[in-house]
């Protein structure tokens, strides 16, 4: 009896780490989409360029929880609320950064 208490509580604690995990890469994934959209329209529209990141965020399920333009480069954070098994509901968020790259001469 105690080593299947110990079973459920080690199937329960990984199943929660992998909950966690694919919250984590969605959250990221969709800030990384967001970002490269909300760059592209950076310098033409860049209040645009926010409202695009929150669609795109809210098409992959997750929120878009800040959305910053300076010159060209888009600064979006998405944040996915998660329930887990004995811990409640927790919020994990995600980062990116998009732009144009540094242009390097090769001599």
């Amino acid at each position: 009896m105690a080593l299947m208490g110990l079973l459920m509580a080690v199937a329960t604690a990984l199943a929660t780490v992998g909950s966690v995990r694919v919250a984590h890469h969605r959250a990221n994934s969709a800030a990384d989409l967001s970002a490269l959209a909300a760059a592209k329209l950076a310098l033409v529209d860049p209040e645009g360029g926010c409202d695009r990141a929150s669609e795109l965020a809210a098409e992959n399920g997750v929120e878009l929880a800040r959305c910053q333009i300076t010159g060209d480069v888009a600064d979006v954070w998405t944040a996915l609320s998660i329930s887990l098994p004995l811990l409640g509901r927790r919020t994990v968020q995600g980062r990116s950064r998009a732009g144009p790259t540094a242009s390097t001469a090769f001599d």
